[in-house]
């Protein structure tokens, strides 16, 4: 059994062209404890990307160069799932919106309330986290489906569908205790401690 990786540190990745904005920010999200890492331009930020890297991303919408909207874009383009909360003035709120069609979180108008910010923040990191934990959740069912037999395959799709073992020994034309054998191996292998823990497993992969 391989030693599981640490998780990481979820990370609020802060992207404006204004230096005042970025150190504000920062300075909010740290004061609750919240790691960062700030960026002045999206190509900036792209350099530095790592998809394994969890939380959010902070994003202005109009910067100078590659906009906050052409950054979403490109993350789009690279299979990122990273949530971003687009920082938009008054002016900016029309493309703000196309923004969050698109695919974003949300968006802040400036001057943004402190609290405001952080709560969007945290709903950000909390849905990341959660999204990243169905995506390895689903890897390691996969990985243990993969390590079944074709026999073991056959009796757990016909456990799944709530057949009895003496039902799926008809079917199989096996006895009912090689029935059971089987069952056992796939109960361990699976990791399932129950029938209905089991059937979740699978059912999470037609989701």
């Amino acid at each position: 059994m391989k030693n599981a990786m640490p998780p990481r540190e979820p990370t609020v990745f802060i992207v404006d062209d204004d230096a005042s904005v970025r150190d504000s920010l920062e300075y909010l999200l740290q004061s609750v404890g919240l790691r960062t890492r700030k960026y002045a331009s999206g190509t900036e930020f792209l350099e530095a990307y790592d998809p394994a890297s969890p939380g959010c991303l902070v994003l202005d919408v109009r910067m100078p160069g590659m906009s906050g909207m052409e950054l979403q874009q490109r993350l789009e383009e690279l299979g990122s799932t990273l949530p971003i909360i687009f920082i938009t003035a008054h002016g900016d709120v029309p493309m703000a919106v196309q923004a969050v069609k698109a695919g974003a979180v949300d968006f802040l108008i400036k001057p943004f309330r402190d609290q405001e910010v952080l709560d969007k923040v945290q709903q950000s990191i909390h849905e990341d986290t959660k999204a990243r934990d169905q995506v390895e959740h689903r890897r390691e069912v996969l990985e243990r489906l993969a390590s079944l037999t074709p026999r073991e395959r056959e009796v757990l799709d016909m456990v799944v569908d709530g057949k009895a073992n003496k039902g799926i020994a008809v079917e199989l034309g096996i006895s009912q205790r090689t029935v059971e054998v089987h069952r056992a191996r796939v109960m361990e292998k699976m990791q399932a401690g129950s029938v209905a823990r089991l059937v979740q497993m699978v059912m999470s992969l037609r989701e």
